[in-house]
């Protein structure tokens, strides 16, 4: 039997004391929101930090209605987009990693450079003339530009493509191409399953990004009834004169919600295939 040195338990210690207060640190943000969500306006400027729940909920309710936030139709207009944007940018994403890993084509490699390329040059340098590109071919106010450009994310590309040079055996293709599977059959059957891990990683980042996208949305929505979430929280800033800032943080509560749901409905996969790399045989 092996016992652990007191060096050990100290070390031990020392670890889960520092995991617990960085726990904390992270989560305490998320917490003075939802609180200051229950504040009003005059108690978050005399006391900005509090963790003591207020009693202005529904008044901060109230003023929702008086400034036609409706909260339903922000949420559904935003899941329409980012779930949308995310199935995109994961499975054509997906789909380019493996024909670079699977395939050997000639210009396979200045194909992947020209990603990385891509990866460098900043999303706002394009955003002007994509919305005049938009405009156009009448394409504002609709949610095909916000969704369908997500199918090409060269970043997801380049992590999807590590992905499978470390995991992938390509005699299991090969298998799979001797007993007559189809090439997007034997990605859809056998390469999208082994890429759980991944495909869970970058839903989080690409949903979250699409679901708190709000410049692109706000020059090419300008119908309120197609308002996403982002954009109807920064209705409530009001004039200069006055900030309901207890409405503004409900708002936010809302609108990191799906964020929260999103995270923990796909942290499992995360943490299993954390586990079975660590399984060595």
């Amino acid at each position: 039997m092996i016992r652990n040195s007191p060096t050990t338990y100290l070390f031990r210690t020392f670890v889960y004391t520092l995991c617990i207060i960085l726990g904390v640190m992270s989560l305490f943000p998320f917490i003075v929101m939802f609180v200051n969500a229950t504040r009003s306006t005059s108690e978050i400027q005399q006391r900005s930090i509090s963790l003591i729940p207020s009693t202005s909920l529904l008044s901060n309710m109230r003023v929702f209605n008086d400034k036609s936030f409706n909260a339903m139709a922000g949420f559904t207009n935003s899941m329409i987009i980012a779930v949308g944007a995310t199935v995109c940018a994961i499975y054509f994403s997906s789909l380019t990693a493996y024909g670079l890993v699977a395939y050997n084509w000639k210009l396979r490699k200045t194909f992947f450079t020209f990603i990385i390329i891509v990866i460098m040059v900043p999303v706002q340098v394009v955003n002007i003339g994509f919305y005049q590109f938009m405009w156009r071919i009448g394409l504002t106010n609709n949610y095909l530009p916000l969704i369908l450009p997500a199918i090409a994310s060269p970043v997801i590309v380049f992590f999807m493509r590590q992905y499978l040079l470390a995991t992938l055996s390509l005699d299991l293709v090969d298998s799979a191409r001797i007993d007559g599977s189809g090439e997007f059959r034997t990605f859809n059957t056998i390469i999208l399953p082994l890429m759980k891990p991944a495909i869970a990683t970058q839903a989080i980042f690409a949903f979250v990004a699409s679901w708190n996208n709000f410049f692109l949305p706000l020059i090419l929505l300008t119908d309120n009834r197609m308002y996403t979430m982002p954009i109807m929280v920064s209705l409530l800033r009001g004039d200069i004169y006055r900030t309901e800032l207890g409405s503004v943080y409900r708002g936010l509560s809302l609108t990191v919600l799906p964020l929260f749901v999103v995270y923990f409905s796909l942290s499992r996969y995360i943490i299993a295939g954390v586990q079975l790399g660590g399984v060595k045989e």
